[in-house]
């Protein structure tokens, strides 16, 4: 093994609103719970995720596009009122 350091490799994931590739610390990681979609703050709830950017813009095209209930395979609608208090700034 030769003195040589290896720089650790960034995950990436892509945003479902803006479907831009960027690192995963500077997304928010989205869960399914019941018919809710809940952000998942700590990245540890168990599930499929999606990712999007913490921006009001991002999330409006990601519900426009019903882009979580195609994430999550989901059937109807998904309620997405908890992500848009986490995105303004409020808490859940």
């Amino acid at each position: 093994m030769s003195g040589r350091t290896h720089a650790r490799a960034c995950p990436e994931r892509t945003c479902v609103g803006c479907r831009e590739r960027a690192a995963k610390s500077e997304l928010l990681r989205i869960v399914q719970k019941g018919d809710a979609c809940v952000p998942d703050l700590r990245g540890m709830l168990p599930g499929r995720g999606a990712y999007v950017h913490p921006v009001p813009v991002c999330l409006d095209l990601a519900v426009r596009r019903r882009a979580f209930v195609r994430a999550f395979r989901a059937r109807g609608q998904l309620d997405t009122q908890a992500l848009t208090q986490v995105v303004a700034g409020e808490t859940p």
